[in-house]
């Protein structure tokens, strides 16, 4: 188990629970007794940590290294699932799958990014940031589902997307205008979940939904801490202070209106029962799922449509019309 810096009282917890489990073992003494007073004590520091977390904090329990992906959520929820590939213009871009699956008696298509789950293969997903040939995958599997009539479901796990000369000379920006574009008239119900990072436009790229959620411990904003700290403060030692200030976590997204719901998250994060993490995900997609399916096509685009323009604040100058 992989503890992260301010989860150190819990790992002392769990270390010595160990060496009693040991001596138990032994049964040389009965420390029974000591067992289930430790348990209880992890749970209580557990409980008065969790319930206190500061926006850097989520951030790194997003980055959690045992932290479930898109395919292991895949895996868990769906009974078959076949992966589509390729954009049909340059490549299949590894950082985003996508293909069709059973949600029980339900097909749907699900896309989502993928970082990899050990380092040659955060090196083969380049780390879940998507070229434009992962976005234009996402829209053309997109664009299938709408043909047939399916559900699409996106799952958002991106430190952002690829920045290199390559992806700017192959349009990635356009790449993603383009399926905010086509997303927003989808005829079929989008739900977004996101599950880890939330960057930039490499999460918005596969981010516009009739419905939009986050899991407990994730993050949603235009940069991430420590880039919002390199261009504020020219230094990275400001992460921290930065998460604070960008306002990312989910409860602060719930309140601004930019999501629908928080998922919750067993005790200390997704990847401590990950098996829990997906069955709870699956029913709330079940649930939404089934709000949503009743609706016509053009009742699903005007909803979407009137979600997105209510966003944000304006206001009109009269005066500037008038002249």
């Amino acid at each position: 188990m992989v503890f992260l810096d301010f989860e150190k009282p819990i790992e002392t917890l769990y270390e010595q629970l160990e060496k009693l489990k040991e001596v138990s073992q032994e049964g040389v003494i009965d420390v029974s007794d000591n067992i289930k007073e430790l348990e209880k004590k992890i749970q209580q520091t557990k409980k008065e940590i969790y319930s206190n977390l500061t926006g850097w904090q989520r951030v790194q329990l997003s980055r959690h290294p045992e932290r479930p992906y898109t395919l292991f959520y895949i895996d868990q929820m769906c009974k078959k699932f076949i992966e589509l590939h390729g954009d049909r213009y340059f490549k299949d871009d590894t950082a985003i799958v996508g293909g069709l699956a059973k949600l029980d008696n339900q097909s749907v298509m699900i896309i989502g990014h993928q970082k990899g789950i050990n380092t040659k293969m955060r090196q083969y997903r380049n780390f879940g940031m998507a070229n434009p040939d992962g976005y234009r995958k996402a829209l053309r599997l997109m664009k299938m589902a709408e043909r047939f009539k399916i559900p699409v479901i996106c799952l958002i796990d991106t430190p952002g997307a690829f920045p290199g000369l390559e992806a700017e000379e192959r349009g990635q920006a356009e790449a993603i205008a383009r399926n905010l574009f086509e997303m927003a008239q989808l005829k079929v119900p989008v739900l977004c979940y996101i599950i880890g990072e939330g960057a930039s436009g490499g999460a918005l790229g596969i981010g516009l939904g009739d419905k939009v959620f986050m899991l407990e411990n994730t993050w949603y904003t235009v940069i991430s801490p420590e880039s919002c700290s390199s261009i504020l403060w020219r230094s990275w030692d400001f992460k921290e202070q930065a998460a604070e200030v960008l306002k990312l976590t989910p409860d602060h997204m719930l309140e601004f209106g930019l999501i629908d719901d928080i998922v919750k998250e067993p005790l200390g994060g997704a990847h401590t029962d990950p098996e829990k993490m997906a069955k709870s995900l699956k029913s709330h997609i079940k649930k939404e799922l089934a709000a949503l399916l009743p609706l016509t096509a053009d009742e699903l685009v005007d909803k979407r449509i009137d979600k997105y323009s209510k966003m944000g604040n304006f206001a009109i100058d009269e005066s500037a019309i008038k002249s």
